[in-house]
């Protein structure tokens, strides 16, 4: 026995040699890189069927990869969404929305940033952070906060950012920071690089709204927009009258209430989509002259939903599926792709497929589950909200299954709306007064309040 011992000895210290235990070699671990846009609803996307947006860099993903057709936000409001993703959890648990102050510091200890450091990889971040939180330059390794500049109501909003002695697009400009920080990755640590784009955001203060590239102007000045869906009178005319005189209506009016600024929004909204998607092809170029294309798994995802002139409205923050839905494609180069997949996914569930992707378990408090893993299949229902108290945006909250959807204004809650989307996916038949459908809706009553308990027994004080 005594001449064995010295032997593992020896053995161990050779395979620690050859396996450190200080970090994860790019080889061992994917890099991920995850890119958020600002506005972007679920069909502004080529390969969602939409025959008018230019999006061929968004297109080559999902169909490389693995793209979600039922995918929502838990909350229709970019603080709220933007909290939501940084935390795994729903806004009835984090508590943060505008108005709130900053993020409650336990949260942001879970956060998927500090979990991904602990986890061995070098992280970045550059755009739009989008939530008030004093500690964000050590949160991560790289990173920059900025967003279109409120000083400004034209057009410098979204350029007065340089690169070099260029003034550019700060979708350019976001680009380029990724471009430079793929191309000074180590090879011995992995990274996970966070990307937020403002656009195709409108900038509220100005009047032309929607802002591009110069290299832009041409596309799409041939294209007709159709006329939205439930644009007639009655649509508007069928929503309570906090909704009819609310945010919602007054850009509205902004964006959309002459045939003229229909045109010209819409193409400027789809100018700006359009203008992100050959930046992303840019980053996956930098990826592909670095050699690290193939161990580089990305995933995109809009922070919301979006109004386009429907019922008459614009915006968001509403719990009609206009504001809830948005793109979702994870494309894995490790992974066979071409892959659609029809179960409900949410953005608390990001964190949880960034930490999954690096072979790490989430926080146990956080709410969403890995896009990898077979939990979600098993989800059958989700709740949504829109806390933020404000004069001028209804706050509500909404619970929505495979088949149906129940909400209610939360300082009203005897009006209350309730869709069979199985035959009814554009929401226009209210059957919350039908006397045939009061025990689904009191059943989807009692379920959607059991879970805003669930949520709110998870709350830190």
């Amino acid at each position: 026995m005594e001449q064995i011992q010295p032997m593992r000895t020896h053995l161990l210290i050779f395979l620690c040699c050859l396996s450190p235990i200080s970090g994860f070699t790019q080889d061992q671990k994917p890099n991920i890189i995850f890119i958020l846009t600002d506005d972007q609803r679920w069909d502004a996307l080529g390969f969602a069927g939409n025959t008018m947006v230019r999006t061929p860099e968004m297109d080559r993903l999902a169909e490389e990869g693995t793209y979600f057709e039922n995918a929502f936000v838990t909350t229709p409001i970019c603080a709220a969404s933007r909290a939501s993703i940084l935390t795994g959890l729903y806004e009835r648990t984090h508590g943060y929305t505008f108005g709130q102050g900053n993020i409650r510091q336990p949260y942001m200890d879970q956060s998927y940033p500090v979990k991904l450091r602990e986890a061995g990889y070098y992280t970045g971040f550059f755009g739009k952070f989008g939530v008030n939180y004093p500690g964000f330059s050590d949160l991560f390794d790289a990173g920059e906060d900025y967003d279109r500049n409120g000083q400004f109501k034209d057009r410098r909003s979204y350029f007065f950012k340089t690169i070099g002695k260029d003034t550019v697009h700060l979708s350019r400009y976001t680009s380029q920071q990724a471009v430079d920080f793929i191309q000074e990755a180590q090879a011995d640590q992995p990274f996970m690089l966070s990307l937020s784009f403002s656009a195709p955001h409108a900038h509220d203060p100005a009047e032309l709204q929607y802002f591009w590239s110069p290299e832009y102007d041409t596309m799409y000045q041939n294209l007709v927009v159709p006329d939205p869906k439930l644009k007639e009178e009655s649509y508007f005319q069928a929503q309570p009258e906090y909704v009819r005189t609310g945010e919602n209506r007054t850009r509205w009016h902004w964006r959309y209430d002459t045939p003229e600024k229909y045109q010209h929004s819409v193409k400027g909204y789809y100018r700006m989509i359009s203008e992100v998607d050959t930046e992303i092809g840019k980053i996956r170029k930098a990826l592909e002259e670095k050699g690290l294309a193939e161990n580089t798994v990305i995933i995109l995802m809009g922070d919301n939903g979006y109004f386009m002139g429907e019922r008459q409205l614009a915006g968001k923050w509403l719990m009609y599926d206009n504001s809830l839905r948005v793109p979702l494609i994870v494309f894995d180069p490790r992974k066979e792709g071409g892959k659609r997949v029809d179960d409900f996914a949410l953005n608390i569930d990001v964190p949880a497929t960034i930490l999954d992707l690096a072979g790490f378990q989430a926080p146990k408090i956080w709410q969403g589950v890995s896009l990898n893993s077979p939990q979600i299949a098993k989800r059958k229902e989700f709740l949504t909200e829109h806390l933020w108290q404000t004069p001028l945006i209804p706050p509500s909250e909404a619970i929505r299954t495979e088949r149906w959807k129940y909400f209610r204004y939360i300082n009203d809650p005897s009006h209350e709306e309730l869709y069979d989307l199985s035959v009814d996916p554009l929401e226009i038949n209210n059957l919350a007064s039908d006397p045939a459908f009061q025990n689904t809706l009191m059943e989807l009553r009692k379920k959607m309040e059991k879970k805003i308990l669930r949520y709110l027994k998870d709350k830190v004080e």
